[in-house]
């Protein structure tokens, strides 16, 4: 079977790959040496992003010495959406949810706030936060994204009553 780096339990772009069951998750996560692989693929593909990984424990992230050029990349080449869309959802499976809400925040603040990754933008609203296992964090992630969208009343990814009213 063609190998993954970043398994699911769903079909992906290559037919030819079977997805994950269950049973393969559990012994991957009991497992350190697989652990510690997927944390090194997990950085390798960061660092094509322009993104370091600033600490294991928590998934907290910041941009790269590279990161102009890596960011020019990735709004240019939208595929790399998908990618990412799959990376969180692997982040998931395998038991790194703090990972999740990291990066998902990472690309809220750089479409968002920084304004650096504009064809990134609907990607990380649409796709990237909604990976979020967390129900609350994946609130905090659609408030956050609700206080920093422009117009806000154009901000069609959760109730505007409720968004007003969160804390």
């Amino acid at each position: 079977f063609p190998f993954r780096l970043f398994p699911l339990r769903e079909h992906g772009m290559n037919w030819r790959a079977r997805p994950l069951t269950c049973q393969e998750i559990q012994a991957f996560r009991k497992s350190k040496e697989v652990m510690d692989r997927f944390i090194r693929a997990y950085k390798l593909m960061l660092g094509f992003y322009g993104i370091n990984l600033v600490n294991e424990e928590t998934g907290e992230l910041e941009r790269a010495e590279n990161w102009r050029e890596r960011f020019e990349n990735l709004n240019r080449f939208s595929h790399n959406n998908l990618r990412i869309t799959r990376i969180l959802k692997c982040l998931g499976e395998m038991g790194y949810e703090d990972y999740q809400v990291h990066l998902v925040k990472f690309f809220l603040t750089e479409t968002l706030v920084e304004e650096t990754l504009p064809n990134v933008k609907r990607s990380a609203l649409d796709y990237f936060l909604f990976t979020v296992r967390s129900k609350e964090k994946r609130r905090e992630l659609v408030h956050y994204a609700w206080q920093h969208f422009k117009p806000q009343s154009s901000f069609v990814w959760g109730p505007r009553d409720k968004l007003q009213k969160y804390r």
